[in-house]
């Protein structure tokens, strides 16, 4: 819940940023917790594990 919270204030930063550099900033961030959303995700249903393989 938190990470989906964290998301939710930067896509509300990305609608009110005007300066270029700063809404890159927040789309890179916006796009790593995608990231890590996706990799939860993948480790819930089984498809990706962070153990290493060996």
């Amino acid at each position: 819940m938190l990470l989906e919270q964290h998301m939710e204030e930067l896509r509300l930063e990305l609608r009110e940023a005007i300066d270029p550099a700063e809404r890159r900033e927040i789309e890179v961030e916006l796009e790593l917790a995608r990231a890590e959303v996706a990799v939860i995700i993948a480790e819930e249903q089984g498809w990706a594990t962070s153990e290493p393989p060996f």
